[in-house]
């Protein structure tokens, strides 16, 4: 599992943009995202460093926590 802070995650309609991201690069990640700490908790077999790149894609850069 990794935990990354996503800075620029704000609303529902981020929360909605980094999931789908998520599930993009893996469709068999688990996503759970805190809105309040601007967190997300990401369960994949993916790197963390692709987890990270396909957010940044997005325009959500995201470092681990």
């Amino acid at each position: 599992m990794a935990t990354l802070s996503i800075p620029d995650m704000s609303c529902g309609h981020c929360k909605s943009a980094v999931e789908a991201a998520i599930l993009k690069l893996d469709p068999n990640a688990s996503v759970v995202v805190d809105l309040d700490n601007r967190r997300a908790e990401i369960t994949s077999t993916e790197p963390v460093q692709a987890l990270i790149n396909a957010l940044d894609a997005v325009g959500f850069p995201a470092e681990p926590a």
